[in-house]
């Protein structure tokens, strides 16, 4: 599991906000569902955020990209 975590959590990290989909695609080693299952646990302990992009559609982020993404859009 840590190491799903651990290829999930790249992805994140490289591309902030994007979709569900984008992180199944950069992760050509696991499924759909493990993708899925992975953030569903890691945005129920704050360890990612999701975003509602479009219905049935999510980004997903760290918490310190959103945070990032907050403070830009306040300083303008």
């Amino acid at each position: 599991m840590r190491e799903t975590r651990e290829k999930i959590m790249q992805v994140i990290i490289r591309s902030p906000g994007c979709s569900l989909e984008e992180v199944v695609l950069e992760c050509p080693g696991l499924t759909w569902n493990q993708v899925f299952c992975e953030i569903d646990r890691m945005s129920r302990t704050g360890q990612v955020r999701l975003t509602a992009k479009s219905p049935g559609r999510y980004g997903v982020s760290s918490p310190s990209s959103c945070d990032a993404s907050a403070q830009r859009e306040r300083r303008a």
